[in-house]
């Protein structure tokens, strides 16, 4: 059993060298010296990621062996910094919350059904760009694009999106489908994640083939990842679906997990999602993702979507709590938002039964680029 309190990540000190360490409370371990193992003196976590559960389970035996016994160095976690931990082979990101999509469809069409036809029948997703996946900490530029029909500049409506993601360790080969009760035997562990979205850009290109640059632009992800194993508490079973899934998304176990997300805007929490309610789980995204046989490598990355629970308070987007601008957040400092401005930081946590700490993913707004071409 993997401590709650383990999780992996990549960080530099004072001779500036990149390689893996682990988090233990408020401090890291330098991996590669305790163990003595070079998989861990890479700039990233991919060597150890594709090792597979049984050297994941080895390494993490071993580490906290150690570390019970004081014969791991611990060094302060604010002396040292943080670096995306694994490189990102491909990004997916699903849609996978009732009712964060039936809101979205609410607002969006408010004269038609919220959920489109096959909402229900599979995880809907779409590839995002892996080379835009940055670490916590890094400024978001806020994006431009086309906001209308003959209109170009930074958006307007630049939002949020509080998901989980989950890291893919061992890849599968081209043309073979990852069964939908294969999870662990791929997927190393969970990052949080902020989906970053210009939702002005978004509602006019994302006609008819969804979303494009009001998405690409930036995704934020916590500099550590939690092994699956450490959440093991955290299991439980997800909302019933109607219809039925069919066979390949049919699970013999159940995959929730009992997750407590927040959400602040400059230091303010406004919302607590919670990722228990998901409808659509990750274990089933991972079977979608791969039932037409498309490949996975070590390093993919795939999210959840926006995590939103059925009451306003636990909506993890600002389209959702603001109703696209309709109403408006107000803050101690009696300042008012709808949408976020430059200089803006937005910070997502996130807790698990057992004493499992998932970090934060936070992220402030920069002022937009100067549009090519301008004077």
């Amino acid at each position: 059993m993997i401590p709650g309190g383990l999780a992996f990540g990549v960080f530099s000190a004072g001779d500036g060298r990149r390689r893996v360490g682990a988090r233990v409370g408020n401090h890291v371990v330098d991996v590669a010296r305790v163990l003595g193992d070079a998989t861990f003196a890479q700039p990233s976590l991919n060597a150890f990621l594709a090792g597979g559960p049984e050297a994941w389970a080895a390494a993490c035996v071993r580490l906290t062996r150690l570390i019970e016994r004081k014969a791991a160095p611990l060094v302060p976690l604010d002396s040292v910094t943080l670096h995306l931990p694994f490189q990102v082979a491909d990004y997916v990101d699903f849609y996978s919350s009732i009712e964060h999509a039936t809101n979205i469809g609410r607002i969006f069409r408010p004269d038609s059904e919220p959920l489109l036809p096959n909402w229900r029948h599979l995880p809907v997703g779409y590839h995002g760009r892996a080379g835009t996946v940055v670490v916590s900490g890094t400024p978001i530029v806020r994006p431009s694009g086309q906001l209308g029909a003959g209109e170009f500049g930074p958006t307007r409506k630049l939002d949020i999106e509080a998901e989980v993601g989950f890291v893919v360790g061992v890849g599968s080969p081209l043309g073979a489908p990852i069964s939908v009760d294969a999870i662990d035997e791929h997927v190393f562990g969970v990052v949080l994640l902020n989906d970053w979205s210009g939702r002005d850009i978004q509602s006019w290109e994302g006609q008819p083939l969804g979303p494009f640059l009001g998405k690409s632009f930036a995704t934020s992800i916590s500099p550590w990842v939690v092994p699956l194993e450490a959440l093991a508490s955290a299991r439980v079973t997800p909302p019933r679906q109607n219809p039925a899934p069919l066979p390949y998304l049919a699970a013999r176990e159940p995959w929730g997990l009992d997750l407590a997300l927040e959400v602040s805007v400059n230091g303010v929490v406004v919302s607590r999602p919670q990722f228990a309610g998901m409808y659509w789980t990750p274990a089933q995204q991972l079977a979608h993702l791969t039932a037409n046989g498309a490949r996975t490598r070590t390093g993919d990355l795939f999210a959840s979507g926006t995590v939103s629970g059925p009451t306003r308070d636990q909506c993890g987007s600002l389209i959702e709590l603001t109703w696209d601008g309709r109403d408006r957040l107000a803050f101690p400092d009696g300042s008012i938002r709808t949408y976020l401005e430059d200089g803006d930081t937005v910070t997502i946590t996130a807790t698990a039964p057992g004493g499992v700490d998932l970090g934060e993913v936070t992220g402030t707004v920069a002022p937009a680029f100067r549009p090519v071409g301008s004077a």
